[in-house]
């Protein structure tokens, strides 16, 4: 096939690029330009974006002996990435910037020029698989498995991708760099939002929607208990920095349970309160069979997987989960995966609108217009 390696100058891009070409496809690299200033972007092991990275993917691509270019796509990675980042946060809601990355830029943008331009397929280096079957599966190193930010990707999508690091552990991954004379065999993974420079997520949105104060309140009575700056400089189950003026009865600690924009307030209360047993989600991209389904599904990235019922009907997925989770956060993907021996299959996802405990004594509606545990998840 004539391929376009998407390479972003870290070690698994890079070798991916160079599989590809080892197996006999007419391959060229292309790395994104993302920022529209690289210099305000995270440098080193922190970032996939910057000045630095374009440089050692080139340098990649001229050892592996490939053509290489560089696309401009700060434009559309602002306006579908960052601006959404901001305004998801706004609404009350968590995104996850690297899988609204992977749906808007990588497999979107990217692969819509590529086969206008000719080319018949898009190569990553993410850690998945995709089966003989062509479903996509978990990556054999599940410490590094990056199915649940590529479960949004479409059948159309997924049937020009190819995983070629799927089968392999990072280490080797690193391994083979090292082999191959690649420079970037030894360089750290990039980690966190590449577009927040400091890694300041409440800064870097206080500075664009400004201070909004407002209350934060007892769930279970409705008591004020303290003030916030911005309801978005908070996340569902955290415990830390609430600034609570109020102690709790029982001395015991109290983490945030939902956020409400709509009345700025941020609601908190005892751990146990947290727990939902039924998720609900929109815009559901499905691949597995007729619902309702018994699988497991994880609910945020690197989360736990936990058992459930998953029905798919009328644009909305739900999720009867067999044992409580806890930080359920809206904007957040619901994965659902499918056991299997050869890798677990991706059987769909969707974007969570709510979280709910429809059986316990303190039912809370968690998720509803909440945040999660971290930007990415």
């Amino acid at each position: 096939m004539r391929v376009l390696a998407a390479m972003s100058g870290g070690v698994d891009s890079a070798v991916a690029a160079a599989r590809a070409r080892d197996a006999g496809h007419d391959v060229t690299g292309v790395h994104l330009a993302l920022a529209r200033n690289p210099q305000t972007y995270r440098t080193g092991a922190r970032g996939c974006c910057t000045l630095e990275d374009s440089r050692d993917a080139r340098r990649a691509a001229d050892v592996i002996g490939i053509p290489f270019y560089v696309w401009d796509m700060a434009d559309q990675f602002h306006e579908s990435v960052v601006d959404d980042f901001v305004a998801e946060y706004a609404a009350g809601r968590t995104p996850n910037p690297c899988l609204r990355c992977n749906e808007k830029i990588k497999f979107a943008a990217v692969l819509d020029r590529a086969v206008a331009l000719g080319f018949d397929a898009v190569v990553t280096g993410h850690h998945a698989r995709l089966g003989a079957d062509g479903l996509l599966r978990r990556s054999v190193d599940i410490a590094k498995d990056q199915s649940y930010v590529l479960a949004v990707l479409t059948r159309d999508q997924l049937d020009r991708a190819v995983f070629p690091l799927g089968d392999s552990t990072k280490a080797q991954v690193r391994e083979e760099a090292a082999a191959r004379g690649l420079a970037v065999a030894d360089k750290p993974d990039s980690h966190d939002i590449c577009f927040i420079a400091d890694g300041d997520t409440r800064g870097f949105l206080a500075q664009r929607l400004g201070e909004a104060p407002g209350d934060i309140v007892d769930g279970r009575t409705g008591t004020v208990l303290g003030q916030h700056a911005g309801a978005y400089g908070y996340t569902v189950g955290q415990r830390k920095g609430l600034d609570l003026r109020v102690p709790a009865p029982d001395g015991r600690p109290r983490y945030v349970l939902s956020i409400t924009p709509k009345t700025n307030t941020v609601t908190v209360g005892p751990r146990e309160d947290l727990a939902v047993d039924t998720v609900t989600a929109e815009r559901p991209i499905w691949h597995g069979e007729q619902t309702p389904v018994e699988c497991d599904v994880q609910l945020r990235a690197h989360g736990e997987v936990v058992p459930a019922v998953v029905s798919v009907e009328d644009g909305r997925l739900t999720a009867r989960l067999r044992s409580p989770a806890r930080g359920v956060a809206a904007g957040q993907a619901i994965v659902a995966y499918r056991p299997d021996p050869g890798g677990d299959i991706v059987l769909g996802s969707a974007t969570i609108l709510t979280g709910e405990n429809l059986t316990g004594e303190n039912a809370h509606p968690a998720a509803t217009s909440g945040t999660g545990a971290s930007a990415n998840g």
